[in-house]
């Protein structure tokens, strides 16, 4: 993996998604344990993680950027996957479990949406 990858990470919870986000920064982590990673990582939010909640006209592999940060294990990622532009993703002939798609950045702090609507 290298800066840049998005990828899928195991979520704690065995009845969860998986979630996806963007490597930003790989760093060595704690040098007392051997092939310790730590990567930087900005998330993506499905939208029913959002406070709008999951509409019907957001796709099943809808994710919307999100201005969150946070540094975890390498360890956590399970595959390198792809998020596509909307426009991209409806031209793949097949898409495949780890082919996503991205339309509306969303900013936690304030709860807006970039853009604020987006074709069907």
């Amino acid at each position: 993996m290298t800066v840049g990858d998005n990828v899928v990470i195991r979520p704690a919870e065995t009845d969860r998604l998986p979630y996806i986000a963007r490597i930003e920064k790989i760093e060595a982590g704690n040098l007392s344990v051997v092939d310790s990673v730590m990567v930087k990582l900005r998330w993506y939010y499905r939208p029913e993680d959002t406070v709008i909640g999951g509409k019907s006209s957001h796709g099943s592999k809808e994710l919307f950027w999100f201005d969150h940060f946070s540094v975890q294990s390498a360890d956590t990622i399970e595959a390198k996957c792809n998020v596509h532009s909307f426009k991209r993703y409806r031209k793949l002939e097949s898409a495949g479990e780890n082919d996503f798609f991205s339309r509306i950045k969303y900013k936690g702090s304030t709860r807006n949406f970039t853009p604020t609507r987006v074709p069907v």
